[in-house]
């Protein structure tokens, strides 16, 4: 649960620092916070 706290709070902050990016580069980014907070799972074993 607190791994998608810490992709959530990523989440927002790249919305709220980049509002002009497009639709496409939210979903990429949103991608790739995904794939990160997945390798945060592994390493810290949660």
């Amino acid at each position: 649960m607190n791994i998608f706290v810490i992709w959530l709070v990523m989440v927002i902050a790249w919305n709220f620092g980049y509002p002009e990016a497009s639709p496409l580069e939210d979903v990429i980014v949103a991608i790739i916070l995904s794939l990160f907070s997945n390798v945060l799972k592994k390493y810290l074993k949660i």
